[in-house]
């Protein structure tokens, strides 16, 4: 068990002696609040009703629906990326299941290191674990676009660590989800875009006397990825006594195609000639770009009130994405390519079901002077892999092109219990607002086989001699050796303060400490004040540790492939932390991440305009990293002298990595009326910077060779530098009659693509992109909008063909807003 932090006990004597205060005072009628209530009323930071956003201790965003829908691409993580100043959605390719589920960032943090609420309850996160090279690699974290904006009312983001509040995740923020409530009415949405861009690569040389050439730099248009998105809600009365407000979407999506011109020898020489068909070959090879996608998407959200004040709620949600997305193209003269099957190469495709569903149900009710409130949520998440136009290379031409790789799942059930009240003290200016209860966590995490030929050695050999690599290409299936079923469980306990402790002066409190049955516990605490000098003027902060403790992922995820070298078969492994061969390497059970979280913010109020600027620094140490791949000489000898014969190598999940993140978020709001419309204005900015200050190591790794890194270069400034160190946005909002229009800007600045060494770094330069969508009300009841994002069709810098080896990956998958164009789009909304 951990030993508890100064800060924690700190906060614990505060609140004991707070709660001794508040007990020894007389009833108090029920909780009511009298702050004033601006247009954003938030529940997410502080258990006290009715506090507006500007009025809290900590950062709070509030996003209503009407902002989410104003997008051509209607999904929660594109919409928060540009409504949000520290929140970034890069869009990575040719990264198997990440191409499908794409990891956020808030803070320059992991994307696990920000927790996700629906309706202020834990979201369940998805089974899949970042292990490519992309932003967040190593995580695994909550994919908010399960959410249809349909079914969303608001969606609430607080910047600041909230670990004593919420749990285990909240080191970087929390992300709060508010569905809608709705007993009457309804709407219809149907919207279609496509990409109408026109992009330039950098193109590289073809062999000496290649009967086929190639530009320096080449220009392509494209009109791709049509994306129809219908989506409906619509609200029902339950008798006088409740509603149910029930939501659908239908996104049909086809894939985009970003590559370059591949300028490779495709073909095997002819008599010592170039094959002719070389010259016709279609060298736009890659499917380099947004994925394939069909989703069906179901929300119901449901509330009953009773006459004695008790509320039953719930809700439930069922997702079905069927996506399909690329890895590299085999050459027809690849030793990898069977050309009985694939006469000019071939493309294997990874094609990935992910079903995501949810149940909740709670009751809130009055007992005494306590607003009680409890819940059970259970949410499971499940990845299946069908991988298509490929082959086994070891079988053979008998093999199969088509295979079941196998998959995993992650399922989570929450219990949640406690209550609030409000205490009269003399002592303080106001009543003192209690919160406490507890929630019971159990997760499970699974991995299931695939079919035997999609991962087998089929014994067919290469024309060197040497045997063929087996299982399926480009993603071969997990194994039986590899099938997972653990489980889980976490026990917490919280109590939160809040109070003015003068007329000008607010102040919060919390501690919570949990105990997880695979790893111990952890004590967390916080600490929030609030000044008001005036009206116009007031000081935030606040002090806090918190905690991120290891998923299930992280602690069971597994897969094998077998290399041959030298003609001798070696299974690389991605192992558990506490499997025997990872031990031996020096690996040992995962612990959390421990963090520590320091605010300092002022608010401005001028008229109906407020600025906010809010500095954090944010320390996380013992962060959980997935390892290099170790597969050298030294390690495989070092594996088979302890006895593990035919292990040749691999990379495990590790604590060890220690960083700094400093920065500073500024938004500033300001709505105003003309006789030519209302116009809303928000201008936001982040700067932020990471730094790493300790890496991982073992003693096993150093007695085997001191210069192997467990993490190196380009981790270590994929932490640092892999995501923008500012980002700068301006939206304004204009409506006047049946007209309106939203216009946005947002430049995102310099990005490292890091490179195994400094020769090969990248850096892309930071460039502007404009939103613009103009609406307008055709009768009462409908709305026809058109619009079009990133209008001036920008890109990332291009790779240079020494960082783009074959031509047909041109574009880094550390650009921030991805590589698509522009997206030109309509859209009907119908009021019912």
């Amino acid at each position: 068990m951990k030993t508890p932090s100064l800060l924690s006990l700190a906060i614990a004597s505060a609140l004991a002696s707070g709660l001794a205060q508040a007990q020894s005072a007389p009833p108090a009628e029920p909780a009511t609040s009298d702050a004033k209530t601006l247009d954003a009323i938030i529940v997410t930071g502080t258990r006290v009703a009715g506090r507006s956003r500007n009025d809290t201790p900590a950062p709070v965003d509030a996003i209503p629906a009407a902002q989410l829908e104003r997008t051509g691409a209607p999904e929660l993580n594109q919409a928060l990326s540009v409504a949000l100043p520290s929140f970034n959605f890069p869009r990575p390719g040719l990264a198997d299941g990440t191409d499908t589920i794409r990891p956020a960032q808030l803070r320059g943090l992991a994307p696990d290191q920000t927790l996700v609420l629906v309706n202020s309850k834990r979201r369940h996160a998805a089974s899949l674990v970042n292990v490519n090279g992309t932003v967040g690699r190593g995580s695994a974290a909550v994919d908010l676009n399960t959410i249809p904006t349909a079914a969303v009312r608001t969606v609430e983001v607080l910047r600041d660590g909230a670990s004593a509040q919420y749990g285990s995740d909240a080191i970087a923020g929390v992300i709060n989800v508010l569905l809608r409530e709705a007993d009457s009415g309804g709407g219809l949405t149907i919207s279609h875009g496509w990409r109408d861009t026109e992009y330039e690569t950098l193109t590289g040389t073809p062999p000496a006397g290649a009967t086929w050439s190639a530009p320096a730099r080449l220009k392509r248009s494209r009109s791709d990825g049509d994306t129809t998105t219908v989506s409906a809600w619509k609200g029902l009365n339950l008798a006088g006594a409740g509603f149910l407000t029930l939501s659908a979407e239908i996104k049909d999506q086809e894939r985009t195609e970003r590559g370059g011109w591949d300028f490779r020898q495709q073909y095997p020489l002819l008599n010592g000639s170039f094959d002719p068909r070389e010259a016709t070959f279609n060298r736009f090879s890659a499917w380099y770009g947004e994925p394939e996608l069909r989703q069906k998407t179901l929300f119901a959200n449901a509330g009953i009130d009773f006459e004695s004040g008790a509320r039953l709620y719930g809700w439930a949600s069922w997702q079905d994405r069927n996506a399909t997305s690329a890895g590299f193209y085999r050459p027809a003269n690849d030793t990898r390519n069977i050309p009985s099957i694939y006469p000019d190469g071939f493309l294997p495709l990874i094609n990935p079901t992910v079903i995501d569903s949810s149940v909740a149900g709670g009751i809130k009710w009055l007992w005494g002077e306590w607003s009680m409130d409890s819940s059970l949520v259970w949410g499971r998440n499940e990845m299946d892999f069908t991988i298509r136009n490929s082959l086994n290379r070891s079988i053979g031409p008998s093999s199969q092109t088509v295979f079941r790789a196998g998959g995993f799942d992650y399922s989570q059930l929450v219990f949640n219990f406690g209550g609030t009240r409000a205490y009269p003290t003399e002592r303080l200016a106001s009543d003192l607002y209690v919160a406490a209860g507890l929630e019971a966590r159990s997760e499970r995490y699974r991995i299931f086989a695939g079919e035997p030929a999609s991962y087998v050695f089929g014994g067919a050999l290469l024309p060197n001699g040497q045997p063929a690599p087996p299982g399926a290409q480009v993603f071969p299936g997990f194994r039986p050796s590899n099938e997972v079923d653990e489980s889980r469980e976490a026990v917490g306990l919280y109590v939160d303060l809040e109070a003015n402790l003068s007329e000008r002066l607010l102040g919060s409190a919390a501690l919570r400490g949990e105990h997880y049955s695979d790893f111990g516990s952890n004590l967390s605490g916080k600490l929030a004040l609030r000044y008001d000098f005036s009206e116009a003027f007031a000081l935030r902060g606040s002090l806090q540790n918190g905690f991120r403790a290891p998923s299930p992922q992280q602690q069971y995820f597994t897969a094998t492939s077998t290399n041959f070298i030298n003609g001798v078969p070696f299974e690389i492994t991605t192992f558990p932390a506490t499997s025997a061969v990872a031990a031996a390497l020096g690996a040992k059970p995962l612990e959390a991440e421990e963090s520590v979280n320091l605010s300092l913010g002022a608010v401005f109020t001028f008229g109906e305009a407020t600025l906010t600027i809010d500095a954090y620094r944010i320390d996380v140490d013992n962060r959980i990293v997935l390892s290099e791949n170790l597969t050298q000489a030294s390690v495989r000898n070092y594996l088979t002298a302890q006895g593990f014969v035919g292990i040749g190598g691999g990379r495990f999940f590790i604590n060890g990595v220690d960083t700094e993140t400093t920065g500073v978020d500024v938004v500033f709001t300001l709505p105003w009326e003309t006789g030519a419309g209302r116009f809303d204005l928000t201008l936001l900015g982040n700067y932020n910077r990471t730094k790493v200050t300790r890496t991982p190591t073992t003693a096993p790794i150093t007695s085997i060779d001191p210069t192997i890194r467990l993490f190196d270069r380009v981790n270590v400034l994929t932490f640092e530098k892999g995501s923008p160190k500012d980002k700068i946005g301006a939206h304004l909002n204009w409506t006047l009659d049946r007209f309106a229009a939203t216009f946005r800007a947002t430049r995102y600045g310099e990005v490292l693509a890091p490179g195994t060494t400094p020769a090969n770094d990248f850096v892309l330069s930071p460039k502007v992109l404009i939103d613009l969508e103009g609406r307008v009300r055709l009768w009462e009841s409908i709305e026809l909008a058109v619009g079009a994002e990133n209008l001036t069709d920008r890109y990332p810098d291009p790779l240079p063909p020494f960082l783009n080896t074959t031509g047909a990956t041109a574009f880094s998958n550390y650009s921030p807003f991805g590589r698509s164009g522009r997206l030109v789009y309509g859209r009907l909304a119908i009021d019912f």
